[in-house]
């Protein structure tokens, strides 16, 4: 079976290996004649990155370069990437990278042509029709990770630098107009990078799949997203270079970032507070939150999950999922408590009152309140 295609669902992805030589004729298709490539510090200097700004140079599209980008990427990355823009005469956007590059980027190629600060754009309400939607840059999007599924979603997540508190910025607009999904790019990942990102793409469907709202087709792939983890999540751990495990867990983080438009719960909750204060990797932090987060909702969702178990391979119904995610976890060395990524209890409190503020906390099936979130930061750290 050719792992290659192109689809237009959620939007237009160009997926296969080796086809980020198609870049240029991506920025093409999305109206670009001269893209900034935004990416991480961390990408900045490897040979993937060069790489694709040698592609774009040699079709004639010049090298724009913004790589100042924190791993939780904050309101002064964002105003940094919005001068270089606005300076170099860009028209467009390359987001290149795991999910702080490709949430950066998306917010500088949506705020370029804004006038209102960045914080009014919040996902909040019907914040987003604030925007001028016609000044929206169009962005190419290439993940070289397989977790945030951010190059198929419409928000990002920028951290408040004054406050430390992640914010979601949300515009339909900011959907990538094309996305390369290369998994050849992927095969650098450190093992740690392997599980931390292949989790988060776990996570999303997990949480998706839990949430009480109506979306039959997010459903559906959150769940066939949870099997391609299970099966193909260690095999990438194992070996770096099996590009057939590289392609499907690249499939399974963009059907993550799709299936959570029907919510997501307690786990991110947590871990937006978390990585905002203690700068943990996002992924991992939501491994590490799941098996609580799960005994929580347990009286919502153990019905549901009596199904997913079933389809997954997994015998004992919702206990037995419920001890697979922490033997999965294991498997791939993850901490079992938050202390271990130098969570601390002295702001419980804090964290909590953030938590129950974080707009994931619509989609979890058991509500949440100040007592139940506060006996989950304890049961995590």
């Amino acid at each position: 079976m050719s792992l290659r295609g192109n689809w237009s669902y959620p939007t237009a992805i160009r997926f296969g290996a080796g086809r980020i030589s198609e870049i240029a004729e991506a920025c093409k298709a999305a109206g670009i004649a001269r893209p900034l490539l935004v990416t991480d510090r961390g990408l900045a200097g490897m040979d993937i990155t060069t790489r694709t700004l040698d592609l774009v140079e040699a079709a004639g599209l010049g090298r724009g370069f913004f790589h100042d980008v924190d791993p939780n990427p904050t309101d002064k990355n964002a105003e940094a990437g919005v001068r270089a823009y606005r300076d170099g005469g860009y028209d467009g956007v390359i987001a290149f990278g795991g999910g702080s590059g490709l949430d950066l980027a998306k917010v500088i190629a949506f705020m370029a042509g804004q006038t209102r600060p960045l914080w009014d754009f919040e996902d909040i309400g019907d914040w987003w029709t604030r925007a001028n939607a016609s000044a929206i840059a169009p962005v190419v999007a290439v993940p070289t990770t397989a977790g945030t599924g951010s190059e198929v979603g419409r928000a990002s997540v920028i951290t408040n630098s004054e406050t430390h508190t992640k914010k979601i910025i949300f515009h339909p607009k900011m959907l990538p107009a094309v996305v390369i999904c290369d998994p050849e790019l992927t095969v650098g990942m450190p093992k740690f990078l392997t599980a931390g990102t292949g989790l988060d793409a776990f996570a999303h469907c997990v949480e998706a799949f839990s949430s009480p709202h109506y979306h039959p087709m997010s459903q559906g792939i959150a769940l066939e997203g949870m099997r391609l983890v299970k099966e193909y999540l260690p095999r990438a751990y194992a070996d770096g270079t099996d590009i057939e495990a590289r392609a499907q867990m690249m499939s399974a983080a963009a059907m993550g970032a799709t299936a959570f438009q029907k919510g997501l719960g307690a786990i991110h909750a947590l871990s937006h507070p978390i990585g905002a204060v203690y700068n943990t990797h996002h992924g991992t932090t939501n491994a590490v939150c799941m098996p609580a987060v799960l005994d929580l909702n347990e009286p919502a969702i153990s019905d549901r999950f009596e199904q997913a178990a079933a389809y997954l391979g997994i015998e004992g119904g919702f206990d037995g999922f419920r001890a697979f995610v922490q033997e999965f976890n294991d498997s791939f060395g993850i901490p079992r408590r938050l202390r271990d990524l130098g969570v601390g209890t002295d702001r419980i409190d804090e964290l909590t009152s953030m938590a129950l503020a974080d707009p994931s906390c619509g989609g979890n099936p058991v509500e949440l309140n100040r007592d139940n979130v506060r006996a989950l930061f304890d049961a995590c750290i």
